[in-house]
C-alpha cells in the first residue's frame, strides 16, 4: 500500500512538472518579439493639415483597460485582483471614458493600456470601440503587451492579454512607427510582461516642417527603475536626433515617474511612498526640451486598495515633454476622482512657432 501511494505521488509530481515545463516552453515559443522599428497602419486618415501659429490640443490618458476603476485594486501593486467586477462594469467604465473624450474636444488623444480582446477586459475590443466613437479621427494602434496566458493572480488570472497604445488624431498623418524600448526582465518573467514601446506619428505642417508626436508608456515595476533608465536613455538619444532636424516634437503619456517639479506630498494620504514609484532622473536632459505638467492634479493613485479620498497615495506621472519651437498656451489635469481608471487625464494646448 505504501509503495502504491508513493508511485501515485511520483506520477502526480511528474505530471505537475511536465505541465509547468510545457507552459513555460509554450510561453517562450509564442513570445511576442517585435522589431526595433515597426511600421504601423493608420485607419480612417483625417485630411486636415496643422497650421503654424494655430492652437491645437492634446489629451494624454492611461485608461487602465477600463478595468481599474475606483472600486478595484491590482495584484502587482499589492492588491488581489486584475480586473473590474464584471463585463458590465468594464463597459460602463469604457463608455464614461469615451464620453469624457467627446466632451474634451481635443485635437489628439494619446491613450495607454487600451485592450484589444483581452481576458481581463472581458474580450471587449477597446481600441476598436474608441476608434469608432471618434469617427472623425484617424487611429493608430500598437501592441505593447501580447501574451497568450498570464496565470496570475491565482484566483482571477489576467489570462490572455492583447493591449497597447492608441493615438487618435484629427489631422493628417504621413506615417506612424512603433519603437521597441530597450530593457527587459529576465526569463521567464519577461514572457509574461509588457514589451514597452512608444508610438511616433508624423504630421505635416503648413510651413513644410513636421510635428513628431510620441505616445509613451514606460515601465513601472522594474526594481530600482533600472529598466526605466535604459528606456529614457534611448528616448533621449532619439529626441536629440529628431530635434537636430528642426521639426516640432511633443512627447505625451505615462512616464511612470514622479515628474520634475511635482511633489506628491501636496496630496493628502495616509500611505507612504510606494516602492515602484521613482523620482524622475536628473540626468535626463535632451537639449532644447521643456516639461509641460499640471502639478496641482494627481494623475495616478496606488492600487493596493480601492480608492478612498485622502487615503491612497497620489502622484503626477502623466504629462508632456516638448521641443523649444513648440509653445504651450494652457495645461490642465482633469480630476475624475479615479472613478473609471487609476489615472486622471491631462490636456494641454500648444502652438507651433
Amino acid at each position: 500500500m505504501g509503495k502504491k501511494l508513493f508511485k501515485r505521488l511520483c506520477v502526480l509530481l511528474l505530471a505537475i512538472v511536465l505541465i509547468i515545463v510545457s507552459f513555460l516552453l509554450y510561453l517562450t515559443l509564442s513570445d511576442y518579439k517585435p522589431k526595433e522599428v515597426t511600421e504601423l497602419t493608420t485607419l480612417n486618415a483625417a485630411e486636415n493639415i496643422l497650421e503654424q501659429g494655430t492652437p491645437f490640443s492634446i489629451t494624454t490618458f492611461n485608461i487602465g483597460y477600463a478595468g481599474l476603476d475606483s472600486r478595484q485594486d491590482f495584484f502587482m501593486d499589492g492588491g488581489k485582483r486584475s480586473r473590474s467586477s464584471s463585463k458590465e462594469q468594464t463597459e460602463a467604465n469604457l463608455a464614461a471614458i469615451s464620453t469624457f473624450m467627446s466632451n474634451a474636444h481635443s485635437s489628439f488623444y494619446l491613450l495607454q493600456e487600451v485592450d484589444a480582446r483581452s481576458s481581463r477586459s472581458y474580450r471587449i475590443d477597446q481600441a476598436d470601440y474608441l476608434s469608432k466613437a471618434s469617427a472623425d479621427y484617424s487611429s493608430t494602434f500598437a501592441y505593447n503587451y501580447k501574451v497568450p496566458w498570464v496565470p496570475v493572480p491565482v484566483f482571477s488570472p489576467m489570462g490572455s492579454v492583447q493591449s497597447g497604445l492608441l493615438t487618435l488624431a484629427s489631422f493628417k498623418s504621413t506615417s506612424s512607427q512603433r519603437y521597441d524600448l530597450p530593457g527587459k526582465e529576465s526569463w521567464p518573467r519577461q514572457q509574461l510582461d509588457l514589451d514597452r514601446a512608444f508610438v511616433e506619428s508624423r504630421f505635416p505642417v503648413s510651413n513644410g516642417k513636421e510635428l513628431i508626436l510620441i505616445n509613451l508608456h514606460l515601465s513601472a515595476f522594474d526594481k530600482g527603475g533600472e529598466i526605466r533608465k535604459q528606456q529614457l536613455d534611448y528616448l533621449s538619444a532619439h529626441l536629440e536626433k529628431e530635434n537636430d532636424q528642426g521639426n516640432y516634437i511633443i512627447v505625451g503619456g505615462d512616464w511612470n515617474h514622479a515628474l520634475p517639479g511635482t511633489d506628491p506630498a501636496r496630496f493628502v494620504t495616509t500611505q507612504g511612498w510606494p516602492e515602484w514609484l521613482q523620482k524622475f532622473p536628473e540626468d535626463f536632459k535632451p537639449n532644447g526640451f521643456n516639461w509641460i505638467i499640471d502639478e496641482s492634479i494627481p494623475t495616478v493613485r496606488t492600487l493596493d486598495i480601492p480608492y478612498t479620498e485622502g487615503v491612497n497615495f497620489k502622484a503626477v506621472i502623466d504629462g508632456f515633454f516638448i521641443s523649444s519651437n513648440v509653445a504651450m498656451t494652457s495645461i490642465k489635469g482633469t480630476d475624475l476622482n479615479f472613478e473609471f481608471s487609476d489615472h486622471n487625464p491631462v490636456t494641454a494646448e500648444f502652438v507651433l512657432q
